[in-house]
């Protein structure tokens, strides 16, 4: 298995179709955006898993789109004085390839990518019991667990996760 950063736009929406679903509006905005904010987890040459990200702040939301009162106090507690940072959007395993570590090592490829291309923290909103675990795992700060529908349409308890790159 390994990690593509900038995958073609076509094979991946393909493949989410397939997959996820459609590609959603604000995924296909970021993507395109900045091809980086794609990456594809392949295997045999086949796209088995992808994460989406932005570079975003408290103020901002998706898309130039403001942050919802509630999200801002909730960021600004967790983040302290800090105002800019990277949000991990999407993270998606097929099923068929889950429990094999690939969660574990996606996020040490992340954070040194991200690292690299100089941020210095990370918020990732999850809901899903493994991506919930591995950030625990790595020191992720948990900021809150709010009841929201999930992608599924379903009432699920959402949590923001915040990590900061500048170790020392």
């Amino acid at each position: 298995m390994k990690f593509v950063v900038d995958c073609d736009l076509d094979e991946f929406k393909s493949y989410h179709r397939r997959t996820v679903g459609p590609l959603g509006e604000t995924e296909e905005y970021w993507v395109t955006k900045d091809p980086s904010h794609l990456i594809v987890w392949k295997e045999d040459n086949e796209i088995i898993g992808h994460a989406i990200w932005h570079e975003t702040s408290i103020e901002e939301h998706r898309k130039g789109e403001p942050r919802d009162k509630k999200d801002r106090e909730i960021l600004k507690k967790i983040l302290g004085r800090k105002k800019d940072f990277v949000e991990l959007h999407e993270v998606w395993l097929d099923r068929k390839h889950r429990g094999k570590g690939y969660g574990k090592k996606f996020f040490e490829f992340f954070e040194k990518f991200i690292t690299d291309r100089g941020h210095g923290s990370i918020i990732y909103y999850a809901y899903h019991p493994a991506a919930i675990a591995i950030c625990r795992k790595r020191g992720y700060k948990e900021a809150y667990g709010l009841k929201e529908k999930g992608i599924e349409g379903k009432l699920q308890t959402m949590y923001v996760f915040y990590l900061s790159l500048k170790r020392g």
